[in-house]
């Protein structure tokens, strides 16, 4: 799928992820468990329609970006509802262009899984990640449950699709070949679900 057209399939979701946003699905308990290590200045990739903003420090200094036009207006609204000054950016995380080493934090959550080359997208989160900053991710992959993997293997195409998302992506593989060291990981939903708490590679 083309840049354009993954673009236009989350536009039209932006209104489904304003609802998700709102709702508080097992997500919620992962982003606040995590998001309270957040801390300075932290760069948000994907934000889609800011449904972490809530669980940022109150000092927290957010810069939120996003390639979809629609869940960058989603987010400033959900910023403007949780009196959060951020910091929007449009652009495609995998051409963006940013200082290195330049936020305390840096974070992606649930959105490996569209990027065409995440492995890329790993090496740029460590790339403007402080040398002694962290990275923050929760993210989703191929489960370690034989018969929940296989079940994955079979509707990836169909979501991957309709959602623009892979469904069995090997997360901790690219985790393990990206410029990362991770300091505290935790695992959900069969070994779908991973919570990383990492900091660049010295």
């Amino acid at each position: 799928m083309d840049i354009q057209k993954q673009r236009q399939l989350f536009d039209r979701q932006a209104d489904k992820y304003e609802v998700r946003a709102t709702k508080q699905g097992p997500d919620h308990k992962w982003r606040k468990h995590l998001l309270a290590s957040a801390k300075g200045n932290v760069l948000e990739v994907s934000v889609g329609a800011g449904t972490n903003f809530p669980y940022y420090p109150k000092d927290a200094a957010i810069t939120a970006v996003d390639f979809s036009p629609a869940m960058l207006d989603k987010a400033k609204e959900r910023a403007h509802a949780e009196q959060r000054q951020v910091e929007f950016m449009l652009g495609n995380v995998e051409a963006l262009e940013l200082p290195e080493h330049s936020f305390d934090t840096v974070v992606s959550t649930l959105s490996i899984c569209a990027y065409p080359n995440p492995d890329e997208v790993l090496r740029r989160l460590a790339k403007w990640c402080r040398k002694d900053g962290q990275i923050l991710l929760l993210e989703h992959g191929l489960s370690s449950n034989r018969f929940l993997a296989a079940l994955q293997n079979v509707f990836d195409p169909l979501v991957k699709r309709r959602v623009g998302c892979h469904m069995n992506r090997d997360f901790m593989g690219l985790v393990d070949d990206a410029p990362l060291v991770v300091q505290r990981q935790e695992d959900a939903v069969f070994g779908a679900v991973h919570l990383i708490w990492a900091e660049p590679k010295r």
